[in-house]
């Protein structure tokens, strides 16, 4: 199979993104039935017939589940290992091939006006590559490869789609962290609130910041287990195409190392805030919301789009990466225009990637001059 990455490939990425539809799950059914009306831990079964989760609509190519314990895991289980080393190996053991869900769901409601809202459900195909890694510091990115199962049964060519990335750093003494409306600000880390810590720093999908939080790993025979503080964050891609009523998730990550893959657990709070960032006075939570990704080892599935993707490509994100660095420390403050042209800002960036891929070559020089114009012009002055 070839790697399609041609423009209705960008047209699908731009409804992706912006109608909250990252991966795919088995068709959803059209007709109102007793099934829609449940959903694990949800609320009682009531009578309402549009609490269907929403989520992927389009239907995946099966996959086979890796029953054995990873090489990650075993790792991670050596005797005579430091604490820190076994923090470094359990962040490392999150690299590889994944069947990944997720599923999110709003739990208890606060407002007045609270409406349940219908859970989220999409489950892909996910490669976490290690970008870099060094004694204290280890950089992951999730890349997306995915084979759609078409009406006359036949699977399509693969569909790379760059996702999030995370890194990770041991004793940060500095956090870039969300406020609020587009808007980041370093925050100074003590020694005393550092030690044996490790942050990590949450990415978009364009290399722009997302979230930043710090956290202690724990290890036992049975599992290794993250939890960070609670930190603001934007709204994900999942609610910002179709919610308005509040501005910020507030909330906490716990990231756990299993034989078969690992998890992320989230508990978020919506937050309605002013335009200077702080809580309304009146009903400032509209709600609570629980999420859970599960990734779960692979075997037998072709990824070499992926690596192929990351090979060309990605020397173009990389200099992405080196130049929202920049932004990143000359700004002890940074916010971002939303759109500029009408367009977000992995627009532009997707579509010089996949022209890359497209030329099968990149200009370095060339490539970073053009992620430099596009990433200021969304920086706000």
């Amino acid at each position: 199979m070839t790697f399609q990455l041609t423009k209705w490939v960008i047209a699908v990425l731009v409804f992706a993104f912006t109608n909250s539809v990252l991966a795919y799950s088995a068709e959803q059914e059209k007709n109102c039935s007793s099934d829609h009306q449940r959903y694990v831990f949800s609320w009682a079964i009531g009578s309402e017939c549009n609490n269907a989760p929403r989520g992927g609509s389009s239907r995946g190519a099966s996959v086979t589940l890796d029953t054995e314990p990873h090489s990650g895991w075993l790792a991670i289980q050596q005797q005579g290992l430091s604490s820190f080393e076994k923090d470094r190996r359990a962040i490392l053991a999150m690299a590889g091939p994944y069947k990944v869900s997720f599923d999110f769901l709003e739990t208890v409601g606060f407002s007045k006006q609270f409406k349940r809202d219908r859970p989220y459900q999409s489950w892909g195909t996910e490669y976490v590559y290690v970008l870099e890694e060094r004694e204290d510091f280890i950089s992951l990115q999730h890349l997306m490869v995915m084979y759609f199962e078409q009406e006359d049964g036949s699977v399509s060519a693969p569909m790379v789609m760059k996702h999030w990335r995370q890194d990770w750093t041991y004793e940060d003494d500095e956090l870039l962290v969300f406020d609020h409306r587009n808007q980041w600000s370093k925050q100074r880390v003590s020694r005393k609130e550092r030690s044996g810590k490790w942050s990590q720093a949450v990415f978009q999908v364009d290399d722009s910041p997302r979230y930043e939080s710090i956290g202690r790993w724990q290890h036992n025979t049975s599992f290794s287990s993250w939890i960070s503080d609670t930190t603001r964050r934007p709204l994900p891609r999942r609610e910002h195409s179709i919610r308005s009523d509040y501005q910020v998730l507030e909330g906490f990550n716990r990231h756990t190392i299993t034989r078969n893959g690992w998890v992320q657990e989230e508990e978020n709070w919506k937050l309605v805030v002013d335009e200077t960032g702080e809580p309304a006075v009146e009903e400032p939570y509209l709600s609570k919301e629980e999420g859970l990704a599960r990734y779960q080892r692979i075997t037998d599935f072709d990824f070499s789009a992926g690596d192929q993707y990351m090979s060309l490509a990605g020397q173009f994100w990389a200099d992405v990466r080196e130049e929202w660095l920049q932004v990143f420390e000359s700004h002890d403050s940074l916010r971002l225009h939303e759109k500029v042209n009408g367009q977000p800002i992995f627009m532009p960036l997707f579509q010089y990637a996949q022209q890359v891929m497209e030329e099968g070559k990149y200009d370095s020089s060339t490539g970073k001059s053009f992620a430099k114009e596009t990433i200021n012009t969304y920086v706000m002055k």
